[in-house]
């Protein structure tokens, strides 16, 4: 039986239990109006969101960590766990002030001291942070509530890089913790954000469990994404791992679940044939597809195995097999990045949007050199972005004539290897999926894949001057004129030098139970100002 004809059978009979996973909980009345049970779009594999850089980790976190500043729906960055902000006249000096009462989940104030620990942690990590490190002279704490970040050069978007949602994010955690190692593990997970992380309860691969946190102090503006107040109108939040979307689907139609992330678009008319369901696009600003290349191992260390991959693909394929037959859910993209942004541009990106050019694929393989070595295709397949995209790599790098190492994995482990950097035949890879949301991807500030800085790049780690270049200048840019015209530049030496491979730009869905009332939009499951009838 076809794939799509297989699940929407599965998800129209609507009576599946929780296949071969968890039983449908017993909850009382009030305590399940009290409870949301969730389904996220992975397993929760680790939870330190600092090392990593999954969007599952980040989602978890900023119900249990709080940041400085947060964006809004405008992407604004907003003052959050900061009462105040002063820069000096050069723009050297930077001073900031925590709100008063701020607690950690351990009932131990939040002191400068943290913040000055956890910024450090997260600048040897972010692109935005290791600019900031660059620049930096000094960070210190003045006081209990005051810290002062001291630079050699201005840089005008410091609140953007404490606020931004892209990932790493900069979360606050007790100093003891942050203390840790940037390029090893947490294994404590305090926080002072609207909710606890029960650790006794974590079954990795099954559930993970939130619960409000009293001693929160929430904002009194209105919530907004990441700033404003973060009420949390339930008690306990539940994630539910399942892997299987027709066995998602049948616990939402059941009831025994109440929300879930990101249900495959195969599913949603069954779904919105269900009185009891709400569907609903997830983020109108989408995301954008990734095939990313290793760039510092074989085959893809050469610049012309990378064009090869360019001149074979076709976005419409990896797009169609991502979200099927509606197109007014995708489209094609000749840049890096989001449609419809002021930053948006094609210069350059012809080869993206053209008709695959096998021959020419052909060709520029035999040209770089390749002699047939195996190229390790990690695709996780418990993330159905993942492994729709994965299936019809494998079947591109096969056509043009790579030997591929198809190695179907679990997204969790998808971001344990990423991360290695050791040869193909000793755990290293090749290449990889993952996606970006459109909020992601307005400029080079929140875009972590568009950096071209080698080891200090994103996973691939690419070595491409050009780029670099011309993120510099936007940064530089004294005008929108000017930063458009950075941006152009870039993209056509990211395309030239096929930076990473956007697969095309994509909406997705969420769907929820008709008593669950709250539900926003945005890059991100909004946990705050959800209810529960």
């Amino acid at each position: 039986m076809h794939r799509r004809t297989f699940l929407k059978a599965g998800a129209a009979a609507g009576g599946l239990a929780l296949c071969g996973g968890l039983p449908a909980p017993a909850l009382s009345q009030g305590a399940a109006a009290r409870t949301l049970r969730f389904v996220p779009q992975a397993n929760l594999a680790n939870f330190d969101p600092i090392w990593g850089t999954q969007y599952v980790v980040r989602n978890a976190a900023v119900m249990v960590w709080d940041t400085l500043y947060g964006f809004d729906e405008q992407l604004r960055p907003q003052r959050q766990m900061a009462e105040s902000e002063e820069v000096s006249a050069d723009g050297l000096t930077w001073t900031f002030r925590l709100r008063p009462g701020l607690k950690f989940h351990d009932g131990s104030p939040v002191l400068a001291k943290d913040c000055v620990a956890s910024l450090t942690r997260w600048s040897a990590r972010d692109s935005m942070g290791l600019m900031l490190k660059a620049l930096q002279q000094d960070l210190v704490a003045v006081d209990d509530r005051t810290f002062r970040w001291v630079l050699k050069k201005p840089f005008p978007k410091m609140l953007m890089a404490l606020g931004k949602n892209s990932t790493p994010m900069a979360f606050i955690m007790p100093e003891r913790i942050a203390k840790t190692d940037p390029f090893q593990q947490i294994n404590e997970y305090i926080g002072s954000g609207p909710m606890r992380f029960k650790r006794d309860e974590w079954v990795p691969g099954a559930k993970a469990v939130f619960e409000r946190f009293a001693d929160y102090q929430p904002r009194q503006e209105p919530a907004s994404w990441l700033a404003g107040g973060k009420r949390m109108l339930v008690e306990r939040i539940e994630w539910l791992v399942m892997p299987d979307p027709a066995t998602a689907s049948a616990a939402l139609q059941n009831g025994e679940v109440d929300w879930w992330e990101n249900p495959i678009t195969d599913l949603v008319p069954t779904l919105k044939r269900n009185r009891n369901i709400r569907v609903d696009i997830a983020d109108p600003l989408g995301n954008i597809g990734t095939f990313r290349m290793n760039h510092t191992t074989t085959p893809f260390n050469t610049l012309k195995a990378r064009q090869a991959v360019l001149a074979a693909l076709s976005q419409e394929d990896y797009m169609r097999a991502l979200v099927g037959d509606d197109n007014n859910l995708w489209k094609t993209l000749g840049g890096y990045f989001t449609p419809g942004t002021p930053l948006y541009t094609e210069e350059g990106g012809e080869m993206l949007k053209g008709p695959p050019k096998m021959d020419l694929a052909k060709r520029l393989l035999a040209e770089s050199g390749y002699k047939g070595e195996p190229v390790p295709c990690i695709v996780a397949q418990d993330q159905p972005i993942t492994k729709a995209q994965g299936d019809v790599t494998a079947d591109l790098l096969k056509r043009i004539g790579f030997n591929v190492d198809f190695v179907a994995t679990d997204w969790g482990t998808t971001g344990q290897r990423r991360a290695m950097k050791n040869p193909v035949g000793q755990g290293g890879w090749s290449m990889f999926h993952s996606w970006h949301a459109g909020a992601d991807c307005i400029n080079p500030a929140v875009y972590i894949a568009i950096r071209g800085n080698g080891e200090k790049a994103w996973f691939g780690w690419p070595d491409i001057p050009a780029v670099e270049t011309e993120v510099a200048n936007w940064f530089d840019a004294p005008n929108l004129e000017a930063e458009k015209a950075a941006i152009a530049r870039l993209n056509k030496a990211a395309v030239e030098n096929v930076l990473y491979v956007p697969t095309g730009f994509f909406l997705t869905y969420q769907a929820w139970r008709s008593n669950v009332s709250g539900i926003a939009k945005g890059p991100f499951p909004v946990p705050w100002g959800v209810s529960k009838a």
